[in-house]
């Protein structure tokens, strides 16, 4: 019934869309790095203690616990409370464990050993019960609520106690990150009780997928209050992100917004961090090695030695998140790093008058101080660039003013520095440093090691070379490369056009070396300007290396800045870099950021073919099949440019004010705009993915209900045609009170589901009443012929009713199954909340609040009443016409309010199938 009304060119453009689905899909979740976090090992057995919470708020909050992280000797000695060390509060997100803190704790236990526990750290973490917030957003408050009565909980723990402590800090993953942040918004919350947030891959910007109202109104409640009060909100705030490899929260949703007056945040993601350069996954953010090294080293570097608490002063706790997440210096983090230092003793001073440098350090005796003079080169140079293999945290390269051979003192340049993977290097714009006479690098005496120190000094205009991105629509049939046959040892390429989020190539990097037997490695660094997420791959050359470019962030317009590839290249070897666009990382940017927009466009595609198979009855007296009807009306031009008019208008004031007046929520399209998300032609292509889920979806119900009908006949006996198709049956008013009573003390998604399977069943039943019909009407035309002459008329008026009922039947079955399609998404749509409500059903037998009740209560009925009556007892309603006209103007308010909010697409499918049902009365 289905295959029949599509023909193989709509199969050929289907199986097409899959394809390209199937591209960008595999971008997101498999095209990226592999995992090169290195997993965190606990050396003791941990233990979490239970902390006892006062029996009212236990009481109150029976589904969430506190615990105090411990490992062997240090868990024994801390079940005796109170506690003497530095509180951190670890809150997990959607679906999260307490346990996740085992990492963290861990490695600062460890840290804490090493340094005789002068300072230590004590680990609390929240059991949440593995609540899925991110898709359910009606415990979101509850759980700050919880989160404000654990610190204060965990602050009395320390009562009596020389430093006791007055603030936590804490670390947040996923929606706990956003939970911290709601803490500010409670009346009675205190901010002082914070003193550092940090939040690992939360989506601070918008909920992933906004399945109902609650998580929308709770991330606008928290967006709001810090925008508004940022003056206000001294509290210094991390974010991380993730990643590429986190494919369950793109990294643009975690940035903090940059406000002028608001320098206390910042955000980065793990491929930038310095000693860390991995990207992560959702999960193995909290438990990759590097990521919580550098975690703990900025806690322990945010001490106060008064206090022995963390810092309290902000501009301190800025600088040490600074010094470990955005730029390391090679060096250990100073408050107040000394900017003069001694260059005397005993060592070796020798000039150096060339413009290029190498020193090979190998079991060198004495300590050396190379002096380059600075007058010369000004005259010939802009800028100086050195370099060094040897990664330990000693001062290593000094600016000296007014010397001749020798320096007494020299300004410290190893703060400037900047740390990468195998390398330490510097470049200084000589201009900048008018003062200075000398460079001086300085090479301490090893033994046993060898490292090298490279110095050049070159012109700006010979190191910078630009590199225009080939086109978007190139479909990378076509590239743009540039060769590098110089001996210079830093190149930036300028990758001009490049800035957008849409836009996605691939970097071809081919190293040549000639004369060169030991192996050498260079450093490619990708800079985005505007947002700290640098990336970096490190290379062995000779070879070949691939490097995928896109953005988590787009360019904002008032950055003048460009995206650069920096090479840390040899001297020695040739380089040509390619660049094409990669047409799969597009479709995958696609996916990426608008995917989550799919089922408001799919059901957009099955209301137009709904509204289209109503018309079709009304005009013609017969229901069309739901492809045929797919593939006549879900057309792109009936939907977005109504879209982009309203949005077009929306730019006037007196049409804003009249949106204002109707009360009409903001557009979508402004929604995305505004969070630089705007790619061209992208509603077209989501539109065409859309059509194409709703043609296998329908393809895969229709196959399903025949296949369940089969089942049916096979196990029960053949049931009849309905001879009165008019008759709603007595048990009909029963079952709806029964499914709206379950709704009201249970959970609606749950009656939604019922009703569901009792349409499924009774559209089942028909199917296998029809099957049934037609494998008996060839045994009953042949007993009408034998008994032809005896009855004539009665006869051939009796096999004129069986053949109306069976067409009555299959226009019947072609709108249920159209029906079933949106039925289908309303329920996958609402699925969070009963399983938020399954999971939790020891706790709470009534979900509170609900936010599937009120469409339950809608749904009900109109499903109860549409599953019992057929087409044919519609044809003759005065309500139908208009009916087949609303699908259309419904598909449009889907994508202009329920692509960027889809708990609003059910409000929009159940409209026109309560008119349907109306259609009965009518």
């Amino acid at each position: 019934m289905f295959l029949h009304s599509v023909n193989l060119w709509n199969v050929a453009f289907y199986a097409l869309m899959v394809f390209m689905a199937t591209l960008g899909l595999w971008d997101v979740f498999f095209g990226f790095e592999e995992n090169k976090c290195s997993m965190s090992y606990m050396f003791e057995y941990p233990e979490y203690q239970k902390i006892q919470l006062p029996k009212k708020l236990a009481k109150r909050y029976p589904a969430y616990e506190l615990y105090l992280y411990g490992e062997g000797s240090y868990a024994e000695e801390h079940k005796i409370l109170p506690l003497t060390g530095i509180p951190v509060l670890f809150l997990p997100g959607n679906a999260g464990s307490y346990k996740q803190v085992r990492s963290v704790g861990s490695i600062a236990l460890r840290k804490a050993e090493d340094i005789d526990f002068k300072y230590h750290f004590d680990f609390f973490s929240v059991n949440f019960n593995e609540e899925l917030v991110a898709l359910y957003g009606g415990s979101l408050q509850k759980q700050t609520k919880f989160v404000h009565e654990c610190i204060k909980t965990i602050l009395k723990l320390y009562k009596g106690q020389e430093f006791a402590p007055k603030s936590v800090a804490i670390i947040g993953h996923s929606m706990g990150g956003l939970v911290a942040r709601a803490l500010l918004t409670l009346k009675n919350f205190k901010q002082d009780l914070i003193n550092l947030l940090i939040t690992q891959a939360t989506p601070h910007v918008a909920p992933v997928l906004p399945l109902d109202r609650f998580i929308t109104d709770f991330y606008m409640t928290v967006n709001n209050y810090w925008i508004l009060n940022a003056r206000h909100i001294n509290l210094t705030t991390l974010s991380v992100a993730g990643g590429f490899r986190d494919y369950q929260v793109r990294s643009g949703l975690t940035f903090l917004p940059k406000l002028s007056h608001h320098t206390s945040a910042l955000s980065v993601v793990s491929s930038a961090v310095p000693k860390t350069w991995v990207s992560t996954d959702h999960l193995s953010i909290v438990w990759c090695k590097q990521l919580q090294l550098t975690t703990i080293r900025a806690f322990f570097d945010l001490i106060d030695a008064d206090t022995k608490q963390i810092t309290q002063n902000p501009k301190k706790k800025l600088s040490v998140l600074n010094h470990h997440f955005i730029r390391h210096p090679a060096k250990h983090f100073e408050e107040n790093p000394a900017i003069i230092s001694d260059l005397t003793g005993t060592s070796m001073w020798v000039p150096v008058k060339v413009s290029k440098w190498t020193y090979v350090a190998y079991n060198e005796s004495d300590k050396i101080y190379f002096t380059f003079p600075l007058a010369n080169h000004r005259k010939i140079y802009t800028h100086v660039y050195c370099q060094s293999t040897m990664l330990d945290t000693n001062s290593w390269i000094f600016g000296c003013i007014n010397s001749t051979s020798m320096c007494r003192q020299g300004i410290d340049l190893s703060w400037k520095a900047e740390l990468l993977p195998t390398i330490k290097s510097l470049t200084l714009r000589l201009q900048d440093y008018p003062s200075l006479s000398h460079l001086v690098v300085y090479v301490p005496s090893v033994h046993g090691s060898k490292f090298v120190v490279d110095c050049e000094f070159f012109k700006k205009e010979t190191r910078t070379i630009q590199l225009p991105v080939t086109h978007l629509f190139s479909f990378g049939l076509s590239s743009r490369k540039v060769l590098l046959n110089t001996s210079g040892l830093f190149y930036n390429i300028e990758l001009l056009n490049f800035g957008q989020i849409y836009q996605a190539f691939k970097i071809n990097v081919v190293s040549k070396c000639s004369g060169v037997k030991e192996e050498i490695t260079s450093i490619y660094k990708l800079h985005i300007p505007w947002s700290y997420e640098d990336s970096l791959t490190i290379a062995q050359v000779p070879s070949s290396t691939e490097i995928s470019l896109k953005l988590h962030i787009a360019q904002p317009e008032n950055e003048s800045q460009v995206a650069l590839l920096k090479m840390y290249t040899s001297s020695d070897c040739q380089y040509e870099v390619t660049v094409k666009t990669s047409f799969s990382q597009i479709l995958g940017q696609v996916v990426r950021f608008h995917g989550g927009a799919l089922p408001a466009y799919v059901t957009s595609s099955i209301l137009l073919a709904y509204g289209g198979q109503l018309y079709s009855l009304f005009s013609t007296g017969h229901c069309l099949e739901y492809a045929t009807m797919l593939d006549k009306q879900a057309k792109p031009y009936k939907v977005d440019p109504f879209v982009l008019m309203i949005k077009f208008l929306l730019g006037y004031k007196w049409f804003k004010e009249l949106w204002d007046v109707l009360l009409l929520p903001e557009l979508d399209a402004i929604v995305l705009t505004s969070q630089n998300m705007c790619f061209p032609l992208v509603s077209l292509v989501l539109f065409l993915f859309g059509t194409c889920t709703a043609y296998w979806g329908g393809l895969l119900s229709s196959t399903s209900v025949r296949l369940l009908s089969s089942l049916w006949l096979a196990l029960k006996r053949p049931p009849e045609l309905p001879k009165d198709t008019k008759m709603i049956s007595l048990d009909l008013p029963f079952l709806t009170t029964v499914l709206i009573i379950v709704s009201w003390t249970t959970c609606g998604a749950f009656a939604i589901l019922l009703t569901y399977l009792y349409y499924v069943f009774k559209i089942v039943h028909l199917q296998a009443s029809l099957a049934t019909f037609k494998n008996s009407q060839t045994v009953n035309l042949k007993h009408s012929r034998r008994n032809e002459k005896k009855s004539n008329h009665h006869k051939d008026s009796t096999v004129h009713y069986l053949h109306l009922s069976a067409n009555d039947a299959e226009d019947s079955l072609r709108m249920h199954n159209t029906v079933i399609n949106l039925l289908t998404w309303i329920v996958l749509l609402s699925m969070p909340s009963l399983i938020y409500w399954l999971k939790n059903l020891r706790y709470y037998f009534k979900l509170s609040p609900d936010p599937c009740k009120p469409l339950a209560f809608i749904l009900i009925p109109t499903m109860a009443i549409l599953g019992n009556t057929h087409t044919v007892s519609i044809k003759s309603s005065k309500l139908l016409k208009t009916t087949s006209q609303f699908p259309l103007p419904l598909a449009v308010g889907v994508i202009a309010f329920g692509s960027a909010h889809l708990y609003r697409v059910p409000c929009f499918v159940f409209i026109p199938l309560l008119l349907h049902a109306l259609c009965n009365f009518m």
